[in-house]
């Protein structure tokens, strides 16, 4: 349960040059000068109506404040030790590959066992962080590059920096059928109207835009490169289904598997089954949060879908020579 209320008031001229967290501690003397620093780092306090999140920022007096504070009812989770594939790491910024089979966030049938747990369990600090430093999910069988924040200063510049659509998610996709050319889709995206576990295109839901271009073309396949400028819920595997082209093993936008006519045994076998969406998230580029330097990352895929792709090379290669 989240309850808000608020404070306001006016800082006094004299306190001209004062940091702001000092400033804001004599302003409401009821509040310690921490949880005042607290608030500015997690974007709840405005000056003249501006956000400010640098605690220690000189402020010029006269300015209205209002600080908008949020209590919710805290829900701890377990700290437990699972593996984490580290690719980068400093003090501000943690980069993981997630691999297939496992929950980012805990939620509804999925309490423990998550990259949440497995966090809380690996830095224990960053319970103090907002969603444990989550900036953005992957959806439990979905592989490939995630970032987390280590601190709430990281974590605030880095949620901005997604909404501003400046951190470059590229992700790598076998999809059903033979798609002639790259394109983009936009088309906005809502909780599915009578399925409440699936996501839709909706004209009334959020925008959502993806990019997508071809890498390579099998016989009743395509491997495509696809680019984010939104984060929706299952977006990728949303957008693809509805230009019918749905993820190759996706279980709850995909088709009945069909049988490939003219096609080995083995090839058959392999497509009926691979169990999860054909999706790897293969490249993550940003300016770091703190440091400002312009940092990218790049993961190979998995072995799941590098033996896939070679089954889906070798029967097209095939296909061809039967048919010169």
């Amino acid at each position: 349960m989240i309850k808000y209320y608020q404070l306001t008031g006016i800082l006094n001229k004299s306190q001209f040059g004062q940091r702001l967290d000092l400033a804001l501690a004599k302003l409401f003397p009821k509040y310690s000068r921490s949880q005042i620093k607290i608030w500015i780092l997690k974007g709840l306090v405005k000056l003249n109506n501006k956000v400010k999140l640098i605690p220690k920022e000189k402020i010029y007096g006269n300015e209205n404040v209002h600080i908008q504070i949020i209590i919710e009812k805290k829900i701890s989770y377990k700290s437990q030790n699972i593996f984490l594939n580290i690719v980068f790491e400093d003090e501000y910024i943690i980069i993981i590959n997630k691999p297939c089979n496992i929950v980012v966030h805990p939620g509804a049938g999925n309490n423990d066992n998550t990259i949440l747990n497995a966090l809380l369990h690996y830095f224990p600090p960053i319970s103090q962080v907002p969603r444990a430093g989550i900036v953005h999910r992957l959806d439990k069988n979905t592989t490939g590059l995630m970032v987390i924040a280590k601190t709430i200063l990281a974590y605030i510049r880095l949620v901005e920096l997604l909404k501003k659509r400046k951190i470059k998610r590229e992700y790598e996709a076998i999809v059903i059928g033979n798609i002639i050319s790259g394109n983009t889709i936009n088309q906005p995206i809502a909780r599915h109207k009578y399925n409440r576990i699936k996501m839709a295109v909706n004209p009334m839901g959020k925008i959502a835009i993806t990019h997508y271009r071809i890498l390579e073309h099998f016989r009743a396949h395509t491997r495509l490169r696809i680019c984010l400028d939104t984060g929706r819920t299952h977006q990728i595997r949303v957008h693809m289904a509805y230009i019918n082209h749905h993820l190759l093993g996706d279980p709850l936008y995909g088709k009945k598997f069909q049988f490939l006519k003219d096609s080995s045994e083995y090839c058959n076998k392999i497509l009926h089954s691979f169990n999860r969406q054909a999706l790897h998230a293969i490249l993550l580029c940003f300016y770091h949060p703190i440091t400002l330097v312009k940092m990218e990352w790049y993961i190979p895929l998995p072995q799941d879908m590098i033996n896939l792709i070679a089954v889906l090379r070798d029967d097209f290669l095939t296909y061809k020579v039967k048919n010169l």
